[in-house]
């Protein structure tokens, strides 16, 4: 029986050779001690249903493009407690940031200056303390936290993420959020902290829209960021979802970055998109993520060969292995990140019939 971890360590030196890395070890290691558990991954039920993806991995990978960069490959994680539970989880994650923080000499200051928001009471979510691990050519691993503004329930996030930007020296530019992005039923789902040091480490705010919401209350949001190309934010929404945008089963998320030069409005912005709602099988969200990579300038090459090193089926088989898309704007070329699941419980069926463009 194939363990959890040997599972995600054996798609991560995919991903990783794919973007051109020889040495695995820092990935190896950082996995070791997330996936302590050593979860079975052909078990039908996961000890612990996880939201990171849609079959409860506690895993989810992608592989981000920018223009003059090699590739970065990134891993979303959720440590789980041998004993799994919402207050268990946590207390796990918190051991394992202490334990990064000496390891990788992790920057906490603005952690802790707003974690009591999000850590102080028992979660009512399954969500409470998420990381993201990433990795970039002659770079030590970098480390960002994700907490969860409906900790307590949704109808908080908007104060939460207010007194969170507040403590952050951003209130001001919560204000400019705060006009552009409220919708009916939109909310704000993660506030994430990159921990490395430095001017360029960001703080990115994501709104979730509503699974109605449409390519206009994406480009409604994206006018919060200055010089942002607001056609350039339909068409993707566009080309990624196809005709049913608006009508998928999970909504578009926005995400507003934030840099130390940054208070009154933020200085990038990134839409997300549910591409796995929006299309029939994953051979078709390959096909589109490919053409979004030419749209933009990308290897799209890199782009299939990294989806083919996660996959452990036929892409026509199942949906949901290419979970999101999502475009970068700000002040360099439009970057473009390919989010892929790791599958290691089961794969959603194909929607037979489903109306794309």
């Amino acid at each position: 029986m194939a363990s959890l971890s040997a599972h995600v360590r054996s798609q991560a030196a995919a991903l990783m050779t794919v973007a051109g890395y020889d040495d695995t070890t820092a990935v190896n290691d950082i996995l070791a001690d997330l996936l302590a558990t050593g979860a079975a991954c052909d078990a039908t039920t996961p000890p612990w249903p996880s939201d990171i993806s849609d079959d409860h991995s506690p895993v989810e990978f992608s592989v981000a493009l920018d223009h003059g960069q090699r590739p970065t490959v990134r891993i979303l994680g959720e440590a789980v407690a041998d004993d799994p539970g919402c207050e268990a989880n946590l207390a796990a994650a918190q051991r394992l940031l202490q334990r990064w923080s000496r390891r990788y000499n992790l920057d906490l200051s603005r952690y802790e200056k707003i974690a009591d928001l999000f850590l102080s009471t028992p979660p009512v979510s399954p969500f409470a303390l998420w990381f993201s691990l990433v990795f970039r050519h002659q770079h030590p691993p970098q480390i960002k936290v994700y907490l969860n503004p409906q900790c307590r329930d949704a109808h908080h996030s908007w104060h939460l993420v207010a007194e969170a930007m507040q403590r952050l020296g951003l209130g001001a530019a919560h204000r400019t959020l705060a006009s552009a992005a409220r919708r009916p039923g939109a909310g704000f789902s993660f506030v994430a902290l990159d921990l490395h040091h430095g001017a360029r480490s960001r703080i990115k705010i994501y709104l979730s829209h509503t699974p109605t919401a449409t390519a206009e209350d994406a480009v409604a949001a994206a006018v919060a960021v200055p010089g942002i190309d607001l056609d350039e934010v339909a068409q993707f929404c566009r080309l990624a979802a196809g005709d049913s945008i608006g009508h998928g089963a999970r909504p578009l998320v926005s995400g507003f970055t934030f840099v130390q030069s940054d208070t009154d409005q933020p200085s990038g912005y990134s839409l997300y998109v549910p591409i796995r709602c929006h299309v029939t099988d994953d051979a078709q969200a390959r096909d589109r993520a490919l053409t979004l990579a030419h749209r933009y300038g990308h290897d799209a090459g890199l782009i299939d060969r990294a989806i083919a090193g996660v996959a452990r089926r036929d892409l026509a088989d199942g949906v949901g292995l290419i979970p999101h898309v999502s475009l970068r704007l700000g002040a360099h070329p439009p970057g473009l990140t390919v989010y892929l699941s790791s599958e290691a419980y089961h794969a959603t069926a194909p929607r037979p019939g489903f109306t794309t463009a």
